[in-house]
């Protein structure tokens, strides 16, 4: 049995629970509504300001009971506080800035870089080289954030690239020169 999954999830004040006899978890709070589907073999049990995961043990698909459990915190801190990931664009030349709907990023190359920027997920541009990516779930701020690096991750010979904010990046040493004969 999962010992992460048999852990209560405290619940903020202003944040509601709800499971359906259908396995959907909706957590409504301050920032907004998130919704989970529950596999079979799980089932929420609200207890004043705590929840439980509770598992049956003849169903296969009970062994994913961390996993879910870390699911269901996640959407109990986004709906509260949300999440962030901070992006840097580093080399000379590299910004970004957004334009309508779309985050558009000038990475050294000759055709026109733009992602298009989901609803739910808000991006701020700070000074040109910052991205800032906030929102309510976890997965689609992480995806995102992966899709913008995604587009010139850090290259390991001058560091330039599109990378997190406290990522270090392993610099190699360029080919040597030939020596004197």
């Amino acid at each position: 049995m999962s010992r992460l999954g048999k852990t209560p999830i405290s619940l903020p004040k202003g944040v509601e629970m709800k499971a359906s006899k259908e396995g959907v978890l909706q957590v409504k709070g301050p920032k907004g509504n998130l919704q989970l589907q529950l596999p079979a073999g799980i089932t929420l049990k609200i207890e004043g300001q705590e929840a439980l995961l509770e598992r049956d043990e003849a169903v296969a698909l009970s062994k994913y009971h961390g996993l879910y459990r870390s699911l269901v915190k996640n959407a109990v801190i986004g709906v509260t506080e949300g999440f962030e990931v901070k992006l840097a664009l580093v080399g000379v030349g590299y910004r970004a800035n957004i334009v309508g709907s779309k985050l558009d990023m000038q990475l050294g190359f000759s055709h026109p870089t733009a992602i298009e920027i989901p609803k739910g997920i808000q991006v701020v541009v700070d000074k040109g080289v910052a991205i800032s990516i906030k929102g309510i779930d976890k997965h689609e701020v992480g995806q995102f954030a992966a899709a913008v690096r995604g587009m010139k991750p850090p290259e390991p010979y001058k560091g330039k690239g599109v990378r997190y904010e406290n990522e270090y990046v392993r610099k190699k040493e360029g080919k040597a020169a030939k020596g004197k004969a």
